[in-house]
This record gives C-alpha cells, structure tokens and sequence, in this order.
C-alpha cells in the first residue's frame, strides 16, 4: 500500500474537519460551488469524479476474463455473495438499524435518504483496492485480476437495475432518470476511456504503463479527498448538530463487511477452493467500489443528502476495517487448508 492508502482513513478524518470548517468559513463559495449543476449533476464534482475513478479502472484487463473458467468455483462464490447477498443484506440491515434501532436518534427525514446510500454503496462491489487486500494475502493475482473484471463487467449492466429494485423494495423514490446517468456517467463513460488509455499506455510497453501509473495513481486518492471537503462543507451543520449520526450509520456497514467476508471465505472452504483463491474472493466480497456509491449518491440525493454521508461513512471506515479482515484470513489459513482438503475430493 502507498502512503496515502495506508492512511486513507486519517486523510478522510482530515476532511471531514476541514470540509465542515470551510462550510461554517465560507458558506457563500461553497454554495455557490454547489449551484454549479447541469441535468443534476454537479461539474466541480463530475470532474472530481471522473478523476478519481479513471485511474482505478486503468488496472483493469477485461481479457482476463477467459481465466474465470480456471477457478469457477471461486468465481461462483464471488459473483453470488456480490450480487445475490451483499446488496440485499445491506437493505435488510439499514431496513434494522435505520427505520427501527437508530431511528430515535436519526432525523427523520433523512431516514430513506440513509439507507438509500448504503444500498449504493453495496451494490458497488470493490474495484481497486481489492489488488492490494489481495497482495496483503497473498491472493491469486489472475483469479484476483479475473474476478474484478468479470464484476466491472456485470456493474454496468446490474448496478441500475438492483438498485432500482432495492430502492423501490424499501419504499424509496427510484429516480430512474438520474440513475441511468449517474451508470453512464460513472461506470460506462470511465470504463471506456480508461480502457483506451490502458491500451494507449500498454503500447509503448509494459514500463511505460507501470511508470504511467505511479505517476497518476495519487490523483484517485486526491481527487477522492478533495470530493469529500466538498461533502461535509455541505454536511457540516447537520453532523454538527448530530455527531453521533456517522457512528450509527458504521455500525450495518462494519456488519456487513464481517458478514459478507465470512461467507465468502467459508463457502470457497466448502467448494476445496485455494487459500489464495479465497482471500481475494471474500476480500472483494467485504469491500465497496466507494467512489462509485459517493458518485450516485451525490448525483440521485445531492452533496446534502443522508445517501452522500452514508456513502462517505463507507470511506471512513474501509481501511481499518478491511487490514482486519486481512489480518484475520491471514492467521487462519491453516485452518482454511486444513478444510479446504477434506472438502477436495468432493470436487472429483
């Protein structure tokens, strides 16, 4: 991990003070910063946006894709905890904690708002920062590589439509308008550009593109922090006024991270996966493609939304959270192997 994502939660506490301090300093600039929209979306932080997501997606090699038939098993638990878990789980455990255990203590308006952001932010499932949980572990790096291809490819398709159901399951608005945008905007548009520059870069040879990347690599992270000054400039009088709110939204976020690990990583022990298999299985299972989630939600429910600070929460937490994760997959591969070889013969 680099310096700035070693310390990216610091950097995002760091923020949130700042942000809040210029939104109290300079509440006129930051409005008017925010009045800067086009079709609802804000050009300041489309820019941002698209800044801090191009350069993640760059490492993505969509003709990796011909690997996922070698470790299938792996994929299949990847691609059924991503998809037909961790998005419904999410909705289910906001539905818990945010309409009735929290609610109390949470304004009330705010309440579809906030399990609306924590929807967004499961439904995105890890793009990047999965490689290095998966160094960390030392995960398979084609398996890894193969299975955040195989997922950025089913986001474009699948993001809109889960949640748009999710939302509407959970009697939230769907705007389906602005939805659409935000998957053309975020994830098709990205997607193709970054794939050019990818291709543009690999053909002056494999050097050129690592030293490209070092290069570009901290604008993701700058243009991320930058994003979120912006967000609790915005955000500021209300956590003001409510500090303990992000406390309450971390609490389904860091249930959902240990439950989506934990399921991943017991089902490849199940199916006689690899070790280095099930660690970026279930690592990638834990961990949210968080620019993305603080992307839509700016773009659906803008910078003053429940969503946008539910999504941020998600940033917050990510990196503790998920070097315990790894820490913990790390120190019980032992068992892992122990299980994953009795289960091997099944697999014959």
């Amino acid at each position: 991990m680099n310096f700035f994502e070693r310390y990216l939660s610091a950097w995002v506490a760091l923020c949130i003070v700042a942000g809040i301090a210029l939104g109290q300093a300079l509440p006129g600039p930051v409005q008017a910063i925010g009045g800067m929209e086009i079709a609802q979306v804000n050009l300041p932080v489309g820019l941002l946006i698209w800044v801090m997501v191009i350069p993640m997606l760059l490492k993505i090699d969509f003709g990796a894709l011909h690997q996922v038939r070698q470790h299938w098993r792996g994929i299949g638990v990847t691609l059924f905890v991503n998809w037909a878990v961790k998005p419904f789980s999410m909705a289910l455990l906001g539905w818990i904690f945010v309409r009735h255990v929290f609610a109390p203590w949470l304004p009330a308006a705010q309440l579809d708002s906030y399990i609306a952001g924590l929807i967004l932010l499961a439904a995105a499932p890890c793009t990047a920062m999965v490689f290095v949980w998966s160094r960390l572990t030392n995960g398979h790096p084609l398996f890894t590589l193969s299975q955040v291809a195989l997922n950025d490819t089913i986001m474009v398709f699948a993001f809109a439509p889960i949640v748009g159901l999710l939302l509407g399951l959970s009697s939230i608005t769907v705007p389906w308008d602005t939805l659409l945008i935000s998957v053309v905007l975020y994830i098709v548009i990205p997607v193709i550009v970054a794939q050019f520059i990818r291709r543009a870069l690999l053909r002056r040879g494999q050097a050129a593109f690592d030293a490209a990347m070092a290069r570009i690599g901290p604008w993701s992270i700058a243009a991320l922090l930058a994003t979120l000054v912006l967000l609790f400039a915005f955000q500021g009088e209300a956590i003001l006024r409510q500090p303990l709110v992000i406390a309450m939204l971390a609490v389904p976020i860091l249930i959902q991270v240990v439950f989506n690990a934990g399921l991943a990583y017991w089902l490849n022990r199940r199916v006689g996966e690899s070790h280095a298999v099930a660690c970026p299985s279930a690592l990638i299972g834990a961990s949210n493609f968080f620019e993305l989630a603080v992307a839509a939600a700016i773009s659906l429910y803008g910078f003053h939304s429940g969503a946008a600070l539910a999504t941020v929460v998600g940033v917050l937490i990510e990196v503790p959270v998920m070097l315990l994760v790894v820490r913990w997959v790390n120190r019980s591969k032992g068992w892992y192997e122990a299980g994953a070889q009795a289960c091997a013969p099944a697999r014959g």
